[in-house]
C-alpha cells in the first residue's frame, strides 16, 4: 500500500507539477523503496526490453537494482532500435517487460497483440522533432508537401509527422513516408537521400550536434510523446506484485538521475556509444523528474486521441478502446 500510494503522489505531481510536492513525493517512494512485500521470490526470469532512450532502464541496469529486487531471478537485458520491435518481442513472448513511446501500444492494440500499460512517465514533446539539413531550404511545415520523409513506422515519430502534417493543412497523402529503422533515416539523412526525419532523442540530439540539423518543428503543441512501459499479460497476471516491485525499482533510478545529472550522463555516453555532449542534450531535455506512475485519465485520453486519429486515417484497421490494456494494479 505504501508504494501504491508513493506512486498514487508520483502521478498527481506529474499531472499538476506542483514544486511544493517535491519534498513529499521522494519521502513517500523512498519509505516504498524498503517495502518487503515487493519482493516476490516466486519470479525466475525477467526479460526486459529496453532502448538508448531508456535513461531509467540504464541506471537500473548499471545499478543492478532488479537483481537486488528478484534475488532468484535471471534478469536480462535486450536492446532493441525502437518501441516496434520491442512490442513484437512482447508479443511473441520473448520479453516481460518493455518501454516504448506512445504510439509502438497502439500499433500492438489494434493488431491484437497482448500487452498491458503498466505505467507511464511525463509529457516530453522538446525530445523529439522533424528535421531539416543544415543546408535546407524548408522552414515551415506546408513546405513538407510532396518531399521524402524518413521515420521508423509505428513509432512515436509516426504520430509526431502525423499531427505536423495536420497542422500544416495538409493531407497524409500529400507526403512521401520513407519507412527506415533510426539508423537507416540517419544515413539516409545525412546522404541527402530524404528531405526531412522525424525522429526522438538522443537520435534526435545526435543529429542535431554533429550533423548540424536544423528542427523544423518539435513536438511542442504537436505530440505529448510520453514513455510508457509495458508488460506481457501472461507476466502481470502471474506477478502483479512484482510489477509493483518493477514501477519502485524505475522511480529509485529516477531518483538518482535526479541526484546525479553528470555521472547520468556518463552513464549513457558510456553505454549507449553517445558523445558525452550528446547525452548531456538529451539529458536536459527529458522533463525533471522522469517517474514511473500509474496512466492519469489525461494520459489515457491523450492515448486515445492517437488511436483514434490514426484510425480515421486508415493507418490502423479499426478503432481500439485505449483503457482496455492498461492495467489496474489492486
Amino acid at each position: 500500500m505504501t508504494q501504491y500510494l508513493a506512486q498514487q503522489n508520483t502521478s498527481t505531481w506529474l499531472t499538476h507539477s506542483g514544486h511544493g510536492m517535491t519534498t513529499m513525493l521522494i519521502a513517500c517512494a523512498m519509505l516504498g523503496s524498503t517495502a518487503a512485500w515487493s519482493i516476490d521470490p516466486n519470479v525466475k526470469q525477467l526479460r526486459i526490453g529496453f532502448q538508448k532512450s531508456s535513461i531509467n532502464f540504464a541506471v537500473a541496469k548499471q545499478q543492478k537494482l532488479y537483481e537486488k529486487e528478484f534475488p532468484n531471478a535471471k534478469i536480462t537485458w535486450n536492446e532493441f532500435p525502437a518501441g516496434p520491435q520491442i512490442l513484437e518481442a512482447l508479443a511473441v513472448g520473448s520479453l516481460d517487460i518493455g518501454v516504448t513511446g506512445d504510439t509502438p501500444p497502439v500499433y500492438a492494440q489494434a493488431a491484437n497483440k497482448p500487452l498491458y500499460y503498466i505505467a507511464y512517465e511525463a509529457a516530453k514533446p522538446l525530445a523529439s522533432a522533424i528535421l531539416v539539413s543544415k543546408n535546407s531550404q524548408l522552414t515551415q511545415l506546408n513546405q513538407l508537401k510532396g518531399k521524402r520523409i524518413a521515420l521508423q513506422k509505428g513509432s512515436s515519430a509516426h504520430y509526431l509527422l502525423v499531427q505536423a502534417v495536420r497542422k500544416a493543412g495538409l493531407q497524409w497523402t500529400d507526403i512521401q513516408p520513407i519507412w527506415l529503422s533510426p539508423a537507416d533515416a540517419r544515413a539516409a539523412f545525412q546522404k541527402g537521400a530524404v528531405d526531412a526525419w522525424a525522429i526522438w532523442d538522443p537520435y534526435f540530439a545526435s543529429a542535431q550536434i554533429e550533423d548540424q540539423a536544423k528542427i523544423l518543428a518539435s513536438g511542442k503543441g504537436l505530440s505529448p510523446n510520453y514513455t510508457f512501459y509495458l508488460a506481457s499479460p501472461d507476466f502481470v497476471k502471474q506477478h502483479p506484485q512484482a510489477v509493483k516491485g518493477i514501477i519502485q525499482q524505475i522511480n529509485i533510478a529516477d531518483q538518482w538521475v535526479q541526484k546525479h545529472k553528470t555521472e547520468t550522463a556518463q552513464l549513457i555516453a558510456e553505454s549507449t556509444g553517445l558523445k558525452p555532449q550528446v547525452a548531456q542534450t538529451f539529458i536536459e531535455r527529458r522533463p525533471q523528474p522522469s517517474y514511473a506512475a500509474p496512466l492519469t485519465a489525461k494520459v489515457i485520453a491523450d492515448q486515445q486521441q492517437l488511436a483514434n486519429r490514426f484510425s480515421e486515417l486508415k493507418i490502423i484497421p479499426s478503432t481500439i478502446n485505449i483503457k482496455q490494456a492498461v492495467w489496474a494494479s489492486k
